[in-house]
């Protein structure tokens, strides 16, 4: 769980009178998460954030399942994915089941005419190429290469790129993502044996509140369908708010690696977790010191998971021909495992650069159209011997 924190004034007692310098009542607003059980935020707002103009026409958020089953490797080729202007349409969903919805974005120009919210997920935005800063009701953050941006579903924000040249892995989870519960402890501190800490989370800062009447539309995604609210108040038109509900980074560069004389299992890398999946970040290390050891992954069955790895930078000493972007998808139900002849180039190999996203899945991963686009033919057979 993020840990509490308080952006500009706020009154001493909350669900109490709270009013500006010429006496106006602000208006009180709570953010809250699984009902009203478990973090929240309260945000004070200039003016009630429920006064509507107008609502548009909802649109379908279009998801063409391909192969809802199947039990084949699949590669992907992530940068064919043609950029666009605009942030949402740039959106594709590539792999989907009932717990995430896995994208990626090329957006070419920043999010500036409108807003948008996901009612439907938190959303895990990584960053692979482009930098800039998100604008968010509780305040901005500067991002850039290797950020995970974490918004809490509800959040209202913008987005604003430096360049043209952007290329996104969003992960949508329809429950909250977490710390993992192993570091953790029961009082709500990151532990020791942690592979990142407090002081590793950028929270929202230059905190100003709009106070501006106008139309200003709301994008909200909600079960599939794309609404549009027109406000009649900025969206941060906020003074002051406190609680353990905000956007965050956590940048996979802070991400402190576990290493150990023979190979590691993906638990060490395991960064955040929600419902039925995790995410894990592989990045430049430091290989065994067993003598013996070996530095590539052994071959590994995964029964009850699907295994999702999006390759960031660098070299994968398990893998051939590997792109930055691409997306490898090893399903539950058979053996993968390294590729022909790398098993041998790694012996007395010291470390390794590579950086890459993981996310295991512990429900089937379907495929969508946008998905098969992006194929890389003859994937499934590359472990034959050439």
């Amino acid at each position: 769980m993020p840990h509490f924190i308080s952006r500009g004034v706020v009154p001493e007692k909350r669900h109490t009178q709270f009013r500006s310098a010429s006496g106006k009542l602000y208006s009180e607003e709570l953010v809250s998460t699984e009902g009203f059980s478990s973090d929240y935020s309260l945000l004070y707002h200039i003016h009630p954030p429920t006064q509507i103009l107008q609502t548009d026409m909802p649109t379908t958020i279009d998801i063409r399942i391909a192969e809802e089953k199947m039990l084949k490797h699949r590669s992907l080729e992530g940068f064919k994915l043609i950029p666009q202007n605009d942030y949402l349409n740039s959106r594709k969903p590539l792999l989907v089941n009932k717990d995430v919805q896995i994208s990626l974005a090329a957006p070419k120009q920043s999010l500036t005419d409108y807003f948008f919210k996901n009612a439907d997920a938190d959303e895990l935005i990584f960053v692979h190429e482009g930098k800039g800063k998100i604008s968010t009701v509780y305040g901005q953050l500067s991002f850039g290469y290797g950020d995970y941006i974490h918004i809490p579903r509800g959040t209202i924000y913008q987005i604003q790129f430096e360049s043209e040249g952007n290329r996104l892995f969003i992960v949508e989870s329809f429950s909250p993502i977490r710390y993992p519960k192993k570091y953790v402890s029961k009082y709500g501190q990151l532990l020791e044996n942690s592979p990142y800490c407090e002081r590793d989370i950028r929270t929202p800062v230059s905190f100003e509140p709009k106070d501006e009447t106008g139309d200003f539309l709301v994008r909200i995604k909600k079960q599939g369908m794309l609404y549009g609210i027109h406000y009649a108040h900025h969206p941060f038109d906020v003074v002051g708010w406190d609680g353990c509900c905000y956007p965050y980074i956590f940048s996979i560069h802070n991400f402190e690696p576990i290493t150990g004389r023979i190979h590691q299992p993906p638990p060490v890398h395991l960064t955040f977790e929600g419902n039925n999946f995790v995410v894990c970040s592989f990045v430049p290390r430091l290989f065994d010191y067993h003598p013996l050891s070996i530095p590539v992954p052994y071959n590994h069955s995964n029964i009850d998971s699907d295994e999702l790895l999006y390759y960031v930078d660098g070299d994968f000493m398990s893998r051939k021909n590997v792109t930055r972007g691409m997306m490898t998808l090893h399903p539950a139900g058979i053996p993968h495992g390294p590729h022909p002849g790398t098993v041998e180039k790694s012996l007395g190999a010291k470390e390794t650069k590579e950086l890459a996203v993981m996310v295991d899945t512990f429900h089937p991963l379907s495929l969508t159209d946008t998905a098969l686009a992006l194929e890389n033919p003859g994937y499934t057979t590359s472990w034959n011997e050439k």
